[in-house]
């Protein structure tokens, strides 16, 4: 299923909450987008809407950022792929193995090279400012507890 959304800055937390609220044990969510189209932010009010208190810093540097019980309700790893050069660089992330009990948030997803989970949300934001637009690419998965309509 494809969905489109035009939506402005103000509407983001509210988008990445419903999101993150529908997010269960094996998700992945690939987050693309240009610098500053606002990836980080739907990621932290999707973190937020698990239990996180405050702003999740972003995982640039340290590539993964963690997230476990009591912190948040659900196990999740935030990633940004920005500085991977090379897909083989990722073994070492060791991505797999957070999707026993928790999902994981990626940014960057073209990194990922042609690896990759077929069954993953994709959601492509584009647009700046106030007039941003954003696209899923909802697997059937998802279909039943899409939160978007």
């Amino acid at each position: 299923m494809q969905f489109r959304r035009p939506y402005n800055r103000h509407e983001a937390d509210a988008i990445g909450a419903a999101i993150g609220a529908a997010l269960a044990p094996g998700d992945v969510v690939l987050l693309s987008g240009d610098l500053g189209a606002g990836k980080t932010t739907l990621a932290r009010a999707m973190l937020k809407a698990r239990g996180l208190a405050g702003e999740a810093p972003s995982p640039t540097f340290a590539i993964v950022q963690p997230y476990a019980p009591p912190e948040v309700d659900l196990p999740i790893a935030h990633v940004d792929l920005y500085r991977i050069e090379a897909p083989d660089e990722l073994i070492e992330l060791g991505l797999d193995d957070y999707l026993y009990d928790g999902a994981l948030l990626i940014e960057w997803p073209d990194r990922l090279g042609g690896d990759g989970w077929v069954d993953a949300l994709a959601l492509t934001i584009s647009g700046a400012g106030d007039a941003r637009v954003l696209t899923a690419t909802v697997p059937p998965a998802w279909e039943a507890r899409w939160p978007l309509r």
